[in-house]
């Protein structure tokens, strides 16, 4: 089933036989947003531009942030799938962007996904960080870590690793977990927060009530 939409996705970028063979990527990334990743992936290795790819969608993950018309826009869901594909695509051609991303972009529209846009973008970005051998971590607490604290943390993490590979560590704040920590790093993840050590003792009681 995966492999059909695999396949589908790739289809969209080249019509060629060869480009049904996906490439795979160093690390696996999950959801739609990480099929839509891994297609891209695919079609950039084989264009060899996977680097002006990845400053690409950086570039336009920018815009999405800082210019208001284009937010509204994408996020307007009154826009026709057809009418918001064809806007992208002047978009990327006015910005000079890189074939696959342009076609990705346009899918992306033309498949009222777009409010995945982020996320596929960030997960192209794991992609991207395995492929030099740097392993992407993130780490969300309820308050700051202190200096100390995320020395310590990294050299933990660090154990994690294989020869060549680097960490990047990023870190987040939620009050919402209250205590402990959520540690993702590479396509692993362990939740050690307090909020779910709650839930699941209340999920506990309530199945006993």
């Amino acid at each position: 089933m995966a492999a059909n939409k695999f396949n589908i996705i790739a289809r969209s970028f080249s019509s060629s036989t060869a480009a049904l063979q996906l490439a795979k990527p160093p690390i696996q990334v999950f959801g739609i947003e990480g099929r839509y990743a891994t297609a891209l992936y695919s079609a950039a290795t084989k264009q060899k531009s996977l680097d002006v790819v990845e400053k690409d969608l950086i570039k336009f993950q920018g815009l999405l942030k800082t210019d208001a018309k284009l937010i509204e826009f994408v996020k307007d869901p009154s826009i026709k799938r057809s009418i918001k594909a064809e806007a992208i695509k002047a978009i990327s051609n006015k910005i000079n962007f890189n074939a696959a991303t342009s076609n990705l972009l346009s899918l992306l529209a033309e498949n009222g996904r777009l409010q995945k846009l982020n996320q596929v973008i960030n997960s192209f970005k794991i992609i991207m960080a395995a492929e030099r051998g740097e392993v992407v971590c993130e780490v969300i607490t309820s308050k700051p870590l202190d200096a100390d604290t995320k020395g310590k943390l990294d050299q933990v993490l660090k154990q994690f690793l294989t020869k060549g590979q680097s960490i990047q560590l990023t870190t987040k704040v939620d009050p919402a977990i209250i205590g402990g920590m959520i540690v993702s790093i590479g396509d692993k993840y362990v939740d050690m927060s307090i909020s779910s050590k709650i839930k699941k003792y209340s999920d506990i009681i309530t199945s006993t009530v």
